[in-house]
């Protein structure tokens, strides 16, 4: 029995290290396995697991809204006070959920299409109808002083401002404000203009684009990236490299990503190129995930991050490039004075936060991440949050929505004009959240992916137990 025991033990030793050896020789060659598979699936061309979940999501994208209501309205107007604000939301919409228009396939191995914008209320995950009033800036009032300096102009606008009475604040209801309204600032013009205004006017029935990114056919590492945005590979809004579009439009990356990959991604909202760095892994129903951050450094003044130089345009609002946490996209929005922030002005300087009561930065909260599969580079999960502000900028001849009562007590004699005017400042708007939570693609990727694992691990599993039943059977 002793014999029996030690040949059964010696013959499994021997048996486990042959296997081991030919494991060595195994792993690299499922290795290349599952790199073929990958590279032949993760393609956008038709009949392939990335193009069904390239062409349309595959399950739903909300976005959704929250606003920021000006509780104490009263003293902002009259006292100048600090706007106090409330955080109302979120109004919830399904968007996305149309595939690609314009579908092209190129011969330089790239692939065109159109994105089409749509919206739909979504009342069971919202905390009231779209019906619901908020107090907030209005948009007409406070974009004229940017768009018009010329003195004569803004004196013929304040007389416009005073006859329709308007304001610096408005009251308006959510689906105004985001889909548009007629305003009657905006309807006093006597000139051929548009007098409806919405912050996402006009929005259903557009489309975004025209994209052409890679197919990942010549070159796997080159999958999804974009390779012109409106048939350019540069925006006409920045200076330098900023004004580049980089990477993908972050539903998805070439396979194979590694921790210390830097992922970039373009968003046609902030209108630049933005990037994520590797925070930790994530598990969603038991598939491992990488989860990717948009860092601080990516809103970090010049001061701090020189890469960021070409993101200053106005040394006056900037204090000579030294304000952190916002970004002027007015370039690309006509003028408009609006700027971009993470939602409570997480990560912005403090004299931009502290320049209104009620905001709380929440890093858990109101940062973007992007979760990817490594293998296949898709993103599972995804939430883009971003905060738009509106620059208040003083315009001494429009003193019926920009006067500053406080500075003017004691001074009722005084000409209104002749003061000094008031700094501008940024002020809160809203901020919105993209979640994509992948469902159907999550499982799909898994039920992939864990084939492809099973197949070159099914080997090693079945040897081992062989050596173990041989091993139990010697010894019995």
């Amino acid at each position: 029995m002793g014999c029996n025991r030690n040949c059964g033990l010696l013959t499994g030793a021997v048996i486990g290290a042959v296997l081991a050896i030919f494991g060595g020789i195994l792993i690299p060659v499922g290795d290349n396995l599952i790199g073929k598979a990958i590279k032949k699936e993760a393609v956008i061309a038709n009949g392939t697991i990335a193009f069904e979940n390239w062409l349309v999501p595959g399950s739903s994208v909300y976005r959704q809204f929250w606003v920021f209501d000006v509780q104490n309205p009263s003293e902002v107007l009259e006292q100048g006070a600090r706007p106090k604000l409330k955080q109302r939301g979120p109004y919830t919409y399904r968007v996305r959920y149309l595939p690609k228009e314009n579908i092209t396939e190129n011969s330089d191995g790239t692939i065109s299409y159109m994105l089409p914008n749509v919206a739909r209320f979504e009342p069971d995950m919202s905390v009231g109808t779209e019906n619901d009033t908020i107090t907030c800036l209005n948009l007409a009032v406070v974009a004229a002083p940017a768009l018009y300096t010329n003195t004569f102009i803004q004196l013929l606008l304040n007389t416009w401002i005073k006859a329709s009475k308007s304001s610096m604040l408005q009251n308006r209801t959510v689906k105004e404000l985001l889909w548009g309204y007629k305003d009657p600032f905006l309807n006093k013009v006597p000139f051929p203009l548009d007098p409806v205004l919405g912050v996402f006017y006009p929005y259903n029935g557009t489309v975004d684009g025209l994209y052409k990114v890679y197919t990942g056919k010549e070159d796997i590492k080159k999958t999804a990236i974009i390779e012109s945005y409106k048939n350019k590979r540069n925006l006409s809004y920045w200076e330098g490299y900023c004004d580049l579009v980089n990477g993908t439009d972050g539903a998805s990356f070439p396979p194979f990503v590694k921790k210390d990959q830097i992922l970039r991604f373009f968003s046609s909202d902030i209108c630049r190129s933005i990037y994520g760095v590797f925070r930790g892994k994530q598990e969603v129903k038991g598939i491992s995930l990488y989860r990717f951050t948009v860092p601080r450094e990516a809103f970090a003044s010049p001061a701090e991050v020189s890469d960021n130089y070409c993101f200053c345009t106005d040394e006056v609002i900037s204090k000579n490039c030294t304000v952190a946490g916002v970004l002027d996209i007015s370039a690309c929005k006509a003028g408009r004075p609006v700027f971009i922030s993470l939602p409570h002005f997480l990560h912005a300087s403090d004299s931009i936060l502290h320049d209104v009561e009620g905001l709380s930065p929440n890093e858990k909260e109101h940062e973007t991440f992007l979760d990817v599969e490594p293998i296949t580079g898709f993103t599972l999960q995804f939430a883009k949050r971003l905060q738009v502000n509106l620059l208040v900028k003083p315009a001494p001849k429009i003193e019926h929505a920009f006067q500053d009562p406080i500075r003017l007590a004691g001074e009722h004699n005084t000409d209104l004009h002749t003061l000094p005017p008031k700094p501008s400042c940024v002020r809160p708007f809203f901020f919105l959240t993209t979640h994509i939570w992948k469902t159907r693609q999550k499982e799909m990727v898994a039920r992939y992916v864990k084939w492809l694992l099973l197949i070159v691990g099914l080997f090693f599993f079945q040897s081992k137990t062989i050596v173990k039943r041989y091993i139990w059977k010697v010894e019995m």
